[in-house]
């Protein structure tokens, strides 16, 4: 049967929000080695966008059913709900890219989805234990990243203590090339699914998958090329703070940093839990920027970063449940 116009205009909304995600997040994946000097900014995005898409190989789909039926009732999902949550998830998207905040687009697209959610149904159209895993890793992502960067760097730190600086700056600038491809397939994996399980949720409630909810493997595909493209256009603001701002940065200190948010990331999308790429690497930045000394980390910085990740959820939430107010009041999608 043919796609309705609506349909296919929000599956284009959903798309463009997975494009600003890999822009808003480029910093993420690129900022330490573009900082450290062991790529230029334009061989960075090329070298990780082949390994952002390449998760695509690699990675299942356990975080796109989270988004998709884990954190609100499916029943509740149609039209007006999707645009309501997509455009409080852009709308914060690009308030925190023109002020430089490495904020999370997942949460920015959760919090579209319950605000959403809440004008729409009400709280019963909540579901508590995914949105409890959420909130919860807000505040255990950075921490674990940071644990990790740490660990990572007391690692290397003994293990290298007798090479002379200038050997470990020449491994480690080759070391970066492989720490950046193993955080960029993390994030990939992780970031990619999410825009899945919103285009999946609005295909299964506009009855176009049928009655069982699934992924279609053309939404996967799109999600991974879209992503990508993000991170190749690369949103450069955001890329200072991270790679400038927080802490000075090392390759030993960039390897380190990425090795930790890696890690994380593979456990986090096998356990399906949609974690914030942009929390685990500041994290492991920090980490490592604390094992030099405490005041090496800028944290003043830190605290502005920290406190745009508390406010996420609740205003993209907001700018969502305007949206879906305006699109019901006029009826968009009627």
């Amino acid at each position: 049967m043919p796609i309705p116009v609506q349909i296919i205009f929000l599956v284009g909304l959903a798309l463009s929000f997975d494009f600003l995600n890999g822009f808003h997040d480029s910093a993420n994946a690129i900022a330490t080695i573009v900082s450290t000097r062991v790529l230029s900014p334009r061989l960075a995005v090329v070298w990780a966008a082949i390994f952002e898409f390449s998760a695509f190989f690699f990675f299942g789909l356990h975080v796109a059913n989270t988004i998709g039926k884990g954190i609100i009732d499916i029943h509740v999902v149609d039209q007006t709900f999707v645009f309501g949550a997509l455009i409080g998830a852009c709308g914060w998207d690009l308030i925190t890219w023109y002020f430089g905040l490495p904020t999370s687009s997942s949460h920015a697209l959760i919090g579209g989805m319950i605000g959403a959610a809440l004008v729409k149904a009400g709280p019963g159209a909540l579901l508590m234990p995914g949105i409890t895993k959420v909130i919860i890793f807000i505040f255990l992502a950075p921490l674990m990243g940071l644990a990790l960067g740490l660990i990572y760097g007391i690692l290397a730190y003994v293990f290298f203590r007798k090479f002379t600086p200038r050997k470990i700056d020449q491994i480690f600038r080759k070391g970066q090339l492989f720490s950046t491809a193993i955080y960029c397939m993390g994030h990939g994996g992780n970031d990619a699914q999410k825009t899945m399980g919103i285009i999946a949720s609005l295909l299964f409630s506009a009855g176009i998958l049928g009655d069982k909810f699934f992924i279609p493997f053309w939404v996967v595909l799109a999600c991974y090329s879209t992503l990508t493209l993000g991170i190749i256009c690369g949103g450069w603001r955001i890329v200072k703070t991270m790679g400038q701002k927080i802490v000075k940065l090392r390759p030993i200190d960039g390897f380190c940093a990425e090795s930790g948010a890696g890690t994380l990331l593979y456990l986090a999308s096998a356990l399906g839990i949609p974690v914030s790429t942009t929390h685990t690497i500041t994290g492991g930045i920090m980490g490592v920027g604390a094992l030099k000394r405490f005041s090496a980390v800028k944290w003043g910085v830190a605290r502005r970063i920290v406190w745009a990740w508390i406010i996420t959820i609740p205003c993209s939430a907001v700018f969502a449940a305007i949206a879906y107010g305006v699109a019901h009041y006029f009826q968009f999608f009627k």
